[in-house]
């Protein structure tokens, strides 16, 4: 399967609205991916941004505003847990800052991961 490279304005945009978070940044099959305690919160993949919520603040999302779906980087394969943000959505300041708060908060309550050491031979 290929995948579409991210417009760079778009990786501009998201680099610039995380630079003043506490997280981690790293590439993710080639795209960027944000980390809270070893989890992904936030990320580009193709010219889709995602966020990670909780089932509660996804249900609200969709309710309450169009341009949100469920995150499927392969088709039929929905990641649970995450969410689309269309244009609009992630365009209107306001509401996109709310939705990283949520993300960055629920994200934080998660345990840290553990690292898992290779085997060395």
């Amino acid at each position: 399967m290929e995948w579409k490279k991210a417009p760079e304005e778009l990786v501009n945009f998201l680099n610039d609205k995380m630079k003043d978070k506490n997280c981690d940044y790293r590439k993710m099959f080639g795209y960027p991916a944000y980390f809270i305690n070893g989890y992904m919160f936030a990320g580009l993949h193709g010219d889709n941004l995602f966020l990670r919520l909780s089932d509660a603040d996804i249900a609200t999302a969709k309710k309450s505003f169009k341009g949100i779906d469920d995150f499927a980087p392969m088709p039929s394969r929905p990641m649970k847990g995450y969410v689309v943000l269309s244009k609009t959505v992630y365009l209107d300041g306001k509401l996109f800052g709310e939705m990283i708060a949520k993300s960055i908060a629920y994200t934080s309550t998660l345990p840290p991961k553990k690292v898992v050491k290779k085997k060395t031979q």
